[in-house]
């Protein structure tokens, strides 16, 4: 069936919804029916086949956007609140945020913590609070990242909050195959976990770095010059070598022949 992709509050994940009649355009505003109930999220994709995970209700009203400042300014104070209830019982834990759905039905509380804790007994009193039901959502260091929103290492907004959908698998060895200083406060993310961009240039590395020998191993030029590779520039195509006579000399990768 044909799906529009939509993204919510707080998440630059994109989730197929269902729709019915002409279909919403880009940007717009839209009401949605979740899992939690009526939602409000922004349509960010044209028609396209997929999967539903939902429906598309209506259109965004200006009193449904009114409504939404209310229910998210409403949010705001509970979470305060409830900073201060796990401040008084010294329970170590950070909320995050406290979400309504559009209809003031379900209430998610995004919270993060060293430790695994449980805050089911504050689900009475929350609920009472709220007059809604309650739902408590453990956020990891990313998780965080993306949904409070931050700056990246390059000055713009970090990727994970606002574009990128799904996380990753980055590994140090991304960082080693740029050349890039192993120095956690180089190669971390404001999440204090490697970045995310290290993935997006890493398959070019590997096929400029296929074409040039291997980190000590020895080779000689074409002018007789023999020593061992101490250093690979993948992107000029060349080689840093200590030669046998101490000295350090840079090589392009078509002047090597195995030494």
């Amino acid at each position: 069936m044909d799906c529009i992709g939509v993204r919510f509050p707080h998440s630059p994940k994109i989730h197929d919804y269902g729709y019915s009649g002409n279909p919403p355009p880009v940007d717009s505003w839209v009401v949605v029916r979740s899992p939690r109930g009526l939602e409000l999220a922004k349509v960010r994709s044209n028609p396209h086949p997929g999967r539903a995970v939902g429906q598309v209700v209506r259109m965004a009203t200006p009193e449904d956007l009114d409504k939404h400042a209310r229910l998210k300014a409403r949010g705001e104070d509970i979470q305060w609140w409830l900073r201060a209830r796990l401040r008084r019982d010294g329970v170590q834990a950070k909320v995050l945020g406290c979400s309504f759905t559009l209809d003031g039905n379900h209430i998610v509380v995004h919270y993060a913590a060293e430790e695994r804790i449980d805050l089911r007994r504050w689900v009475g009193e929350l609920s009472r609070l709220s007059g809604a039901r309650v739902e408590f959502v453990a956020l990891g260091p990313r998780d965080q990242t993306a949904f409070l929103g931050t700056l990246g290492a390059c000055g713009m907004e970090a990727c994970c909050s606002s574009w990128l959908g799904e996380f990753a698998q980055v590994s140090i060895k991304m960082a080693r195959d740029q050349q890039l200083p192993l120095s956690p406060e180089k190669i971390s993310g404001p999440c204090g976990r490697l970045l995310c961009c290290l993935q997006y240039e890493h398959e070019h590395y590997q096929e400029l770095l296929a074409d040039l020998p291997r980190k000590n191993a020895r080779v000689c030029s074409a002018q007789g010059v023999c020593g061992k590779v101490t250093k690979l520039n993948p992107l000029s195509g060349t080689v840093e070598v200590l030669t046998e006579e101490g000295s350090l000399v840079t090589l392009h990768k078509s002047e090597l022949s195995p030494g």
